[in-house]
């Protein structure tokens, strides 16, 4: 039961926030709309899972004056909904109807050994389009998660955190806290509302990017971690093929990270688990493989390893303009573009750059081989290919996130790499499409007592991951946080069982 877990009180109020008046001002429309015109009105954000309330049917009610409540019941067209209310949230939920107030009981520090789940999906509110790779972690902890390519986030919390809150976030929008206690158990919608942060267009003109990229530099012993930490990720990486997947592998690595002024040879990692699914009735004989995405996400750790974009001095084959601010965790946040200067007719980088104006520290690079130039590269990702296959690069592109924790530093978060190439057989007419991605998750760290990782347990960095052998753990996807797949990776992992292979590596 969702009340089984934490203390929940019927308070006593002079005024029931359930009887704050709105008004129906349009008599048609969808629920969508209706009910984000109360939501409005009184102040309290809605959330629901759309899978029991259906946001596109459309509706016909009486104009008029309602209490919030019953305006809730008129628009949804069903009286027995339960409204839990939390701060300034109210969940509607199927269950014994009732209208309530939970008190988040903050005194005990009880520990317990259950979990429990809450799930959904995240949205802009003005396009609805889902907001992906958008961070989803709780207050005061170094748990966490990430929503995947359409929006989806699952995150597993330990009962003994059932008194915190989650925070959504994400570059460019404004973050959102609400009570674990609210979405316990739950699978909800809910949006982000994008944030736009207005300039004086002199002030933009004055700003020069090159003194906030060597800000950045000089604050990152302030920053970022110089003792090693102990991270806990998910780590994922897939091959499709003419946008059909043919291998997927999935992870949980226990990442020994050493400080910042240490590169990535010196970072360790330990395999945990790990599950390959592999169709290969898909690959029409080309079976393309992977190697070296688990250190790549370590060499992209860019404070460690720093690319040349990133250092600018006055011999940089590289050109800087400032974009504008944004923010994140809502905290303004400079945006930095780059990319080659004109007379470079070499293979380079082009993208974006996220400082926080306050602490002067990355928090986001989005960035990616320049496109005119991409065929040029093609060498730099092909390690080897049969004489009877032409392959040429068409797109290399990545992300790379930190996140600010209560200690004060940032830590890496996600990491993201899209390799996509254009390929013929010799004597084929058609060309076909071959896409390589991997990422990476940091769902937990440790910063204490931190212990190096056995030389007999480090995993290789640079061998063929999907080949590791390790035992296949059928309830790999339990008591973890990981990405949620996308749902076709999703059928290919699950509806498709009997068409697909499921290996150890072997």
């Amino acid at each position: 039961m969702f009340f089984s877990f934490f203390a929940v009180n019927i308070q006593a109020v002079e005024h029931d926030p359930f009887d704050t008046l709105v008004r129906i001002s349009k008599n048609k429309g969808t629920i969508y709309e209706l009910l984000k015109d109360i939501s409005k009105q009184s102040g309290y954000l809605l959330i629901y899972d759309s899978r029991i309330i259906d946001n596109d049917i459309k509706v016909k009610i009486k104009k008029g004056n309602y209490s919030l409540r019953d305006a809730i019941y008129l628009i949804t067209g069903d009286n027995e909904l339960r409204l839990d209310l939390s701060g300034e949230y109210i969940m509607l939920r199927r269950g014994e109807k009732q209208t309530i107030t939970i008190i988040n009981d903050d005194t005990s520090d009880e520990k317990q050994d259950s979990i429990f789940t809450i799930g959904g999906k995240l949205s802009d509110t003005e396009t609805k389009e889902a907001v992906t790779f958008a961070s989803v972690g709780i207050i005061n902890t170094f748990l966490g998660t990430i929503t995947n390519r359409e929006g989806d986030f699952r995150l597993v919390v330990p009962d003994s955190l059932r008194n915190r809150k989650v925070r959504f976030s994400h570059i460019g929008y404004e973050s959102i806290e609400i009570d674990l206690a609210l979405l316990k158990g739950e699978v909800v919608d809910l949006e982000l509302k994008p944030v736009v942060v207005p300039l004086n267009e002199v002030v933009v003109s004055g700003v020069r990017p090159e003194p906030l990229l060597n800000d950045m530099l000089n604050n990152r012993q302030a920053n970022y971690a110089s003792e090693p930490v102990s991270l806990t990720t998910f780590y994922r990486e897939g091959i499709d093929h003419d946008n059909k997947n043919i291998d997927i592998t999935e992870s949980v690595i226990q990442v020994y990270k050493t400080g910042y002024k240490r590169n990535a040879a010196s970072d360790h990692v330990k395999l945990i688990k790990k599950r390959r699914v592999e169709n290969r009735f898909l690959t029409d004989t080309i079976f393309p493989k992977m190697r070296s995405g688990v250190n790549s996400c370590l060499v992209l750790d860019i404070i460690k390893e720093l690319p040349e974009f990133i250092a600018p001095d006055k011999d940089t084959q590289y050109k800087y303009s400032y974009a504008g601010r944004t923010v994140i965790d809502n905290r303004q946040v400079n945006i930095i573009s780059f990319r080659q200067k004109e007379y470079i007719n070499d293979p380079l980088y082009t993208g974006h750059i996220y400082i926080d104006n306050e602490k002067k520290a990355l928090v986001e690079v989005r960035f990616e081989i320049n496109p005119k130039f991409a065929d040029k590269a093609t060498n730099m990702f092909i390690d080897r290919k049969s004489p009877a296959i032409r392959i040429n690069l068409q797109q290399a592109r990545y992300i790379v996130s930190y996140k600010l924790s209560d200690d004060g530093f940032f830590y890496i978060n996600h990491v993201r790499g899209d390799l996509r190439f254009k390929l013929r057989k010799r004597r084929q007419l058609f060309n076909s499409a071959i896409h390589l991605w991997f990422e990476m998750v940091t769902c937990d760290i440790v910063t204490k007592d931190v212990q190096n990782i056995p030389l007999n347990e480090r995993l290789s960095k640079t061998r063929i991951f999907s080949e590791t052998k390790h035992d296949y753990d059928k309830n790999f996807w339990e008591n973890f946080n990981i990405i949620l797949p996308e749902e076709a990776l999703k059928e290919n992992i699950i509806k498709n069982l009997n068409e697909i292979v499921i290996t150890a590596g072997d």
